[in-house]
């Protein structure tokens, strides 16, 4: 039979809570006194369950994250950094998917607590019941909480943005400057935050350039959507007497609609960038490996999944103290730089 927490306290002659402040690490215990208990413990062969050592500490050394998506590079990127940092400080990751839905979010928030110490929540719809901050209500008071690229206008919660809104202008500027003019923009999906804040960028720069307002084609984010976007686009690039003005560049809200844009103009047998620009925004890894490459918006997809885990587990450490309801303005976002890079999608043509 497997030896037990009494048992342990028995050979090494204290109490049982004074075996579990040994087991778990306090420090209020006398070293001839957890010397005691530790080769006690060895003695008997005995290791507390994960169950058992959480009834001791009320904790469970799993953090919780709710994404909207699990699928794609951006999603699997982000997993990566929050992986890595909750293993960094000896905790499991558990994810979890709310479809981009504010309601399901909250569902599953709720489902989470008892079973993690803490949550990550990226949550960027903002539909007509509000935000999915609005959706947890009270379930995020009590339980350490950290945002993740998530509306919260009351900043009531700890949160990790990127410059979205700066990332779009310096695209947009970048095609500029390369004497393309005429614009599309392949949005993402409606009620998206980011998506909002990335066409904010673009109108925003094309306006204070003095340039024309782009071509706005609906996208999701997905290869899918730019497909369909890039179908439409080779369409008026071929037509024999265009009533409106050529295309000369595309921007995709997002790579992986930029990498759908660029599969339908090739496609339709035209060439990125001889015959129209191409950038996108992310920099997931298949950007680089594109033909031609993408010129893109590096996003510090590792890094912002890194950076809210380890404020998460900051939270944790501080105590249910610090969860207690917080009032609005408590918090201002974090916000991630994030960088242009230049590739072949957007090089002037030869000649």
């Amino acid at each position: 039979m497997p030896a037990t927490i009494k048992d342990v306290a028995r050979v090494a002659g204290v109490s049982v809570a004074t075996v579990s402040r040994v087991l778990n690490g306090f420090s209020n215990v006398l070293p001839a006194t957890r010397r005691h208990v530790e080769e006690a413990a060895r003695q008997l062969g005995f290791a507390p369950s994960a169950a058992a050592r959480s009834l001791i500490t009320r904790r469970t050394d799993t953090i919780g994250a709710l994404l909207p998506d699990l699928h794609g590079e951006y999603f699997s990127e982000l997993i990566r950094g929050m992986d890595q940092a909750a293993r960094s400080h000896g905790l499991h990751l558990l994810v979890s998917s709310a479809h981009g839905h504010a309601q399901q979010a909250a569902a599953a928030f709720g489902a989470m607590r008892g079973r993690v110490d803490g949550v990550l929540v990226m949550s960027p719809q903002v539909s007509e019941g509000g935000s999915v901050v609005d959706a947890l209500g009270s379930m995020a008071c009590g339980l350490p909480t950290v945002l993740v690229n998530t509306p919260d206008a009351s900043r009531r919660l700890p949160s990790f943005v990127v410059d979205n809104l700066g990332g779009a202008r310096a695209m947009v500027e970048h095609l500029l400057a390369t004497g393309r003019q005429h614009l599309v923009f392949v949005g993402g999906p409606r009620h998206n935050h980011e998506a909002t804040e990335r066409r904010r960028g673009c109108l925003e720069a094309l306006a204070a350039a003095g340039a024309p307002k782009p071509w706005e084609l609906e996208g999701d984010f997905t290869e899918a959507a730019g497909q369909a976007a890039g179908r439409r686009i080779a369409e008026r690039l071929r037509a024999a007497r265009p009533k409106l003005p050529r295309p000369q560049a595309v921007f995709a809200a997002n790579d992986m609609t930029a990498v759908g844009v660029l599969a339908a103009l090739t496609a339709a047998g035209l060439r990125v960038p001889e015959d129209i620009a191409l950038g996108g925004f992310d920099d997931v890894p298949i950007a680089r490996y594109l033909s031609p490459a993408l010129t893109t918006i590096r996003v510090p997809i590792v890094e912002l999944g890194t950076a809210a885990t380890h404020a998460l587990v900051q939270r944790i450490e501080n105590g249910p103290q610090q969860e207690a309801a917080s009032p609005p303005g408590a918090f201002t976002p974090s916000v991630l730089p994030v960088e242009l890079l230049h590739r072949r999608s957007t090089a002037l043509p030869a000649g």
